[in-house]
């Protein structure tokens, strides 16, 4: 695989999506959960959202279970759980596993172009990676990085 744009992923609905959907875009690929002490960055990823989508920025919403159960439920009742309480309105797809050797291909493919804090190992919920409109992983942010904080890297690629 040589971009984002070569890969398919399942929706929140158990389709078939191709990620060549979002080609020309700048994405924001983050592993999310509901339960998290970091849930709370749904807000500011929804404002990321709000500010830049017109501008051609996606946020790509892979929910993930991996870590201490914290992204419990069926799509549906993350899909309600992030409407209801973060008014969320960007893509989400199905849960994912990002680690190990059930790994989703994206994810292994995202760590293999750009290591974070343990390596290319997915430290946490929320990690984020941004991803140029070519396709091509520019910076990975740790779970830790407040949404906010990624407005100036992407401002310079929009």
């Amino acid at each position: 695989m040589t971009s984002i744009y070569d890969f398919s992923v399942l929706d929140q609905d158990n389709q078939m999506i191709s990620l060549d959907t979002y080609r020309g875009n700048v994405l924001l690929v983050v592993n999310t959960a509901t339960g998290c002490g970091l849930t709370p960055q749904y807000q500011g990823l929804q404002e990321l959202y709000d500010r830049y989508h017109d501008q051609g920025f996606e946020i790509l919403d892979f929910p993930c279970n991996q870590f201490m159960g914290q992204a419990p439920g069926s799509a549906e009742e993350i899909n309600a759980f992030c409407s209801l309480h973060y008014q969320t309105t960007f893509p989400r797809f199905a849960k994912v596993k990002v680690n190990g050797k059930e790994a989703d291909p994206l994810y292994v493919w995202l760590k293999d172009q750009k290591s974070g804090p343990l390596g290319k190992r997915i430290e946490w919920n929320f990690a984020k990676f941004l991803i140029g409109r070519d396709g091509q992983v520019l910076e990975r942010f740790s779970s830790k990085t407040a949404p906010q904080n990624l407005q100036e890297s992407i401002e310079n690629l929009l």
